[in-house]
């Protein structure tokens, strides 16, 4: 596990950016549970860390698609998936599970 951020630097209902193995990932908080996604929209590549969070929603801003953040899935397709990545919060940072982050 990597220790990637500071827990209070991930506002409360919000996101934070981050680069791990040059992989762009978003940590979310989402009324204080903490998850990690791939930043990309599978629609059109959008930051997916620039989205609306709504309780357990996560919306694209740029054409809207939603995402159900205990599914990990489109909420009008489940087919359609979110790449999540393990976390751990230990004395107030977040470490991510990196071996799946590698480039390909």
């Amino acid at each position: 596990m990597k220790k990637v951020s500071k827990l209070d630097e991930i506002p409360l209902n919000g996101s934070k950016l981050i680069m791990v193995n040059n992989q762009p990932i978003a940590l979310f908080n989402l009324d204080g549970r903490i998850i990690a996604w791939d930043n990309r929209c599978p629609h059109r590549g959008a930051s997916l860390a620039d989205s609306h969070i709504s309780k357990d929603i996560i919306q694209c801003k740029f054409h809207l698609w939603e995402f159900d953040t205990k599914l990990e899935c489109s909420i009008a397709n489940h087919a359609i998936k979110i790449k999540s990545y393990p976390i751990k919060i230990k004395d107030g940072y977040v470490y991510l599970d990196e071996k799946n982050t590698l480039s390909l």
